[in-house]
């Protein structure tokens, strides 16, 4: 789901609903699905789509989990894996959830140097339309994959960084508040153990380069409980897509997940996420049809004749999200299920895509709305969809079963000039 500003600001980030998987009475068992052929080669990290993290007390549906080493800049030794990092095409850039927080990752481990700015340590707010917020610290680390990609150096967010400076608030910062919605500054309110944001540009906030944005980039001097307060950040400070950093395969992303067997869902899926896109034997284009994206990284999906000019593919968002209530004919679901729809049987939609580059729609999409109040307990993949303000949100549940490709922007790629989505 995207950011709460325009994406020209902030970019896309993902929405992350949790406790769901609630069954009624006389629900069946969860499904099965079918999961693609495990592609080998340095490039390559293994998804899953599962519950989440263990310790998490619900079920988090349709995300998809990915794991990579954190290090502190030059170090083999200073190192931790993180498994269970929510991969999010509509986000950019490595949020780590602190351990202090309840997720995995733990500054005393890998003791990340701090970023500064003009002097002072640098923090970020991430304001998300769900409504919630991360608040944490920016700090610089050596990203490394299991296949041996290195982004050296970046600059990575550490959310609930309880030895950083607290949120800034309406009532100690005005004019430039941070906490606004919900805190998902813990396992709980993330249900993952960070977000690996692996979106179609590299940093997260051109823009900050140059304005001070709200609710965004904060400068915050010492001691810990004086309050941040907005402030601009080059981009080679910012938050950054790990991808973009790569030596090699580092124009883009390729994800695989596999298809349900059934719209009510499977208890798992797997899948890979390739990087680079062309640059190497395993990642080719194909005949994948290229959706070149606008300014705001958007394109437009056609509905009933109708055209969403500002539609989006976002594996960080847990269903397809499009229109509301009154406009679909669909109920919406009970509190165990928030944010989605529950028709009382499956009912089958069409949209057809277009990018800037066509001069009509692709083919059509086909997706599923069922009954999320009555999946089965155990469920971690499913044809969820639910209300969006106007345009589509194409979240997971278009990815199963498809191969999908994400160009980033400045990079070179096949098929046309980035930022692009491809399938």
């Amino acid at each position: 789901m995207r950011y709460g500003e325009s994406v020209v600001v902030r970019g896309m980030s993902a929405l992350v609903l949790v406790g769901l998987t609630v069954c009624a009475l006389g629900c069946s068992s969860g499904g099965s699905g079918t999961n693609p052929p495990p592609v080998s080669g340095a490039n390559v990290v293994a998804l899953t789509v599962d519950g989440g993290p263990p310790g998490l007390p619900f079920n988090n549906g349709n995300v998809a989990f990915a794991s990579l080493t954190v290090c502190v800049p030059g170090s083999t030794s200073q190192c931790q894996p993180i498994d269970h990092l929510l991969v999010d095409t509509g986000s950019f850039g490595l949020r780590l959830l602190s351990s202090a927080s309840g997720g995995e990752f733990s500054l005393t481990t890998v003791p990340l140097p701090q970023e500064m700015n003009a002097g002072n340590p640098v923090g970020e707010c991430v304001q998300y339309l769900t409504p919630a917020f991360t608040w944490g610290s920016v700090r610089t680390a050596d990203v490394k994959t299991s296949g041996g990609e290195v982004a050296s150096s970046i600059p990575v967010n550490v959310i609930g960084d309880t030895s950083f400076n607290p949120v800034p608030t309406s009532a100690t910062n005005p004019t430039n508040p941070c906490a606004t919605g919900g805190d998902a500054d813990s396992l709980l309110g993330l249900g993952a153990n960070g977000i690996l944001g692996v979106g179609p540009i590299a940093e997260d906030c051109p823009a900050c380069a140059t304005q001070v944005i709200p609710a965004t980039y904060y400068s915050c001097p010492t001691p810990i409980t004086t309050q941040c307060t907005g402030s601009t950040i080059p981009l080679a400070q910012q938050v950054s897509n790990p991808v973009a950093s790569f030596a090699t395969d580092n124009n883009g992303v390729v994800i695989e997940i596999g298809a349900l067997s059934t719209p009510t869902g499977a208890t798992s899926l797997s899948g890979q996420m390739l990087f680079g896109i062309g640059t190497q034997s395993n990642n080719a284009l194909g005949s994948a049809q290229v959706y070149q994206l606008d300014d705001f990284l958007s394109f437009t999906t056609t509905y009933k004749g109708k055209a969403y000019p500002g539609s989006f593919v976002d594996s960080g968002s847990n269903g397809i999200f499009f229109l509301d209530s009154t406009t679909t004919g669909l109920p919406l679901c009970s509190s165990n299920s928030p944010g989605f729809y529950c028709p009382s049987s499956t009912q089958q939609f069409t949209a057809a895509n277009m990018g800037t580059n066509m001069t009509s729609p692709g083919a059509n999409v086909m997706f599923n709305a069922i009954n999320v109040d009555n999946l089965a307990l155990g469920v971690s993949a499913f044809d969820g969809t639910g209300p969006q303000t106007g345009d589509f949100d194409w979240g997971m549940p278009f990815f199963f079963g498809r191969t999908v490709y994400s160009a980033i922007f400045g990079k070179s790629a096949p098929g046309g000039t980035p930022p692009y989505v491809a399938y």
